[in-house]
């Protein structure tokens, strides 16, 4: 199977259930509706690792994450060449996976009037808006992420597939903290593939997809998947 496809399959998979996770939390009339952050950071765990597990196993790189395919491209652990063909197959994996939350839930999507709580299901948003207070957290929890999951897939600590463990860990952990600020995108597809979903999806109650906010949960991850990378690399070197 081609890396792209195992790229789009990963995401499709990731978005697929973190939507849904948060869907379940945010929508009216759910049987998870207002169950919490800890819900929201856990699901979001294991979508991550059902998504890095499936394009791993599929012989994809798993990256599943703009941020990390750029990061790796500038430090030579990906091949620049593949990188466009990567970011795109993650987009439109997170678009596609979005579409299907949304199917999933219908019913619930129409019985909810809250705007925030609609777009909350797509994208993130921060807590208390300040550009670049909000991006440096992005930049401090993108970092982490990459540094970390880079370490966790060494030669030396390999598991194979099951590298996603570890990642999925790691997503959980920086969620339960550094997630409170922004609701942690760490992800550019994660954010814009879904916001660009809300923006065309036939939702009856649905508001702004605040595209004046959608610059930083894209912008924030890149400089912090760079700065991963490349720490990473000196580390090792």
């Amino acid at each position: 199977m081609s890396a792209y496809l195992a790229e789009f399959i990963g995401t499709f998979l990731l978005i697929t259930v973190g939507a849904s996770i948060n869907a379940n939390v945010v929508l009216a009339q759910t049987k998870g509706h207002n169950s919490g952050w800890t819900v929201i950071t856990l699901g979001w765990g294991i979508a991550v690792f059902l998504g890095v597990y499936t394009a791993t196993s599929l012989g994809g790189s798993g990256h599943l994450n703009p941020a990390v395919s750029i990061g790796l491209a500038a430090f030579g652990g990906l091949d620049a060449a593949f990188l466009g063909g990567y970011v795109v197959a993650q987009i439109a994996g997170a678009f596609a996976g979005a579409v299907v939350a949304w199917m999933a839930f219908l019913k619930h999507f129409d019985a909810t009037d809250d705007e925030n709580a609609i777009l909350a299901v797509f994208s993130t948003a921060p807590a208390i808006r300040h550009s670049v207070s909000n991006m440096i957290t992005e930049v401090i929890g993108t970092f982490v992420l990459v540094l970390g999951a880079l370490s966790a897939s060494a030669p030396e600590s390999s598991m194979g597939a099951l590298d996603a463990l570890p990642v999925a860990l790691l997503v959980m952990g920086i969620g339960m903290g550094l997630g409170g600020p922004t609701g942690y995108a760490i992800n550019p597809a994660r954010d814009l593939g879904p916001r660009i979903a809300h923006q065309l999806l036939p939702i009856v109650h649905k508001g702004s997809s605040d595209w004046g906010y959608s610059w930083v949960p894209v912008v924030g991850p890149v400089i912090g998947g760079l700065l991963g990378a490349g720490v990473h690399t000196f580390l090792v070197s």
